[in-house]
């Protein structure tokens, strides 16, 4: 599989579920569970690669904005979110987080940035089709985020680092 058909897996599930992540995840399962085994096996390692991209201490930041707080399981399930909303939404976050402000302009808190099933997707697919978990994708998992230290509680440097996020969603 390549990224392009990745991305196009990402973004037509999510216009079948017309932007919500719960059915966004179900819309995955169901179109991964009609490729080959080896072609999910290939989506997960690319989405596992993604997730582990945006494991970095600015993105956090912006999701701590973002969804009022974020505990290492909320910035999990925001990440599968990012990645949800296609290519150009995550690889604009990844350029800029503070981006996210104008990339994701409808965003509420109460319904948007958390995608946890949609990092399962694949798994279950794979289990659908073979009857067998996942295998080891045999990734490294990093040790921590990337990046400098950022004191989400110091709200004068989360507003100096996220200004556009920071007049949405500051404090």
């Amino acid at each position: 599989m390549y990224e392009t058909d990745f991305w196009q897996i990402i973004d037509e599930t999510r216009d079948a579920a017309e932007g919500d992540p719960d059915e966004q995840a179900d819309r995955m399962v169901e179109r991964l569970a009609q490729l080959t085994p080896d072609d999910v096996i290939d989506f997960a390692r690319l989405f596992e690669a993604r997730f582990q991209r945006a494991y970095r201490t600015d993105l956090w930041g912006a999701a701590h904005l973002l969804l009022e707080g974020a505990s290492e399981d909320a910035f999990d399930y925001f990440r599968c979110w990012l990645i949800g909303q296609g290519r150009e939404v995550f690889e604009g976050a990844l350029q800029e987080p503070d981006d996210l402000a104008e990339l994701v302009p409808d965003f509420d808190e109460e319904e948007d940035g958390d995608a946890e099933d949609i990092g399962y997707a694949a798994d279950e697919a794979y289990e659908q089709l073979t009857g067998l978990p996942l295998p080891d994708l045999g990734l490294q998992q990093p040790a921590g985020p990337q990046g400098a230290p950022l004191d989400f509680t110091d709200t004068e440097a989360m507003a100096k680092r996220f200004p556009q996020l920071w007049e949405r969603f500051g404090e």
